[in-house]
């Protein structure tokens, strides 16, 4: 009679302790989902702005723009400038200033040729910058401009590479970047618009995207074709969350100067910066 009281006391025991259990699983799952939510819409203080030029251009191409960017506001960004070198090195140059949260970030590349071979590289190359640049600043969001073939550079991050960061891309601007290349013909989709296309569906749908034209004349900006820069429409329209394309023309609306044209100039500091 005394065993069967403690095995019936056992039992009871074993009872509760399996119902405190049961009661508490919503609770840590409650919990787990909590953190969850919290790692995944929590925000780094620091949000740098990466630049990142076209071929030919070195990582000093912004020194002008940021210089008039700094003029004009109260609150003054820091430039680092990042060479990329082809066996995947940094060579840096410049500083971030302690509690800057908006930093500029400029990534250059010692292989600056042209074409769609090299863009592909350059894009790789892009990614090994901003993983290193992650780790040292621990940044988790971050806004960007790319000038000519520096869009594509940007598109192709963020369509190939991005997710594997955690990284929240916030905005994009795109200045005179041929999306198809310098092929005149609108008939012709070049192997890159193509690749872009396809792989617009990794793009992250909270982005905000502007995409600027230049026209000297009305093809174009003296060097890419009005029509390469307009699909990017094809790429970003309903897949990113806002899509804006505009067109700045007259005298300072040459391809190469397009950076420093004074409307672009406060497109950057009302779209980009703000």
């Amino acid at each position: 009679m005394p065993r069967f009281k403690l095995t019936h006391q056992w039992a009871s025991v074993g009872a509760v302790l399996l119902l405190i259990v049961l009661l508490a699983i919503p609770g840590i799952l409650w919990r787990s989902q909590q953190l969850t939510d919290v790692r995944a819409n929590y925000r780094s203080p620091m949000a740098p702005v990466f630049l990142v030029p076209g071929s030919s251009a070195t990582q000093n191409r912004f020194n002008d723009l940021v210089k008039e960017l700094n003029a004009k506001t109260k609150t003054k960004h820091s430039l680092l400038r990042v060479e990329v070198m082809t066996n995947g090195q940094l060579k840096m140059s410049g500083t971030i200033r302690p509690g800057d949260q908006r930093p500029f970030i400029v990534v250059g590349f010692e292989d600056r040729r042209d074409g769609t071979a090299n863009i592909l590289r350059q894009a790789q190359w892009f990614t090994i910058a901003f993983k290193a640049l992650q780790q040292t600043y621990h940044f988790n969001h971050f806004s960007a401009m790319g000038h000519s073939n520096g869009g594509l550079v940007l598109t192709l991050f963020m369509e190939r590479d991005l997710a594997a960061t955690k990284a929240h891309a916030e905005r994009l601007m795109t200045i005179a970047s041929p999306f198809n290349l310098e092929e005149p013909n609108p008939q012709v989709d070049t192997p890159l618009f193509k690749q872009l296309v396809a792989g617009r569906q990794n793009l992250p749908q909270q982005l905000v995207v502007y995409s600027i034209a230049g026209t000297e004349t009305y093809g174009g900006d003296g060097i890419v074709p009005f029509d390469s820069v307009d699909r990017g429409k094809y790429i970003f329209q309903k897949r990113v969350q806002h899509f804006t394309q505009i067109t700045v023309t007259g005298a300072d609306a040459k391809h190469a100067g397009l950076p420093e044209n004074q409307q672009i100039v406060k497109l950057i500091r009302q779209d980009l910066l703000n």
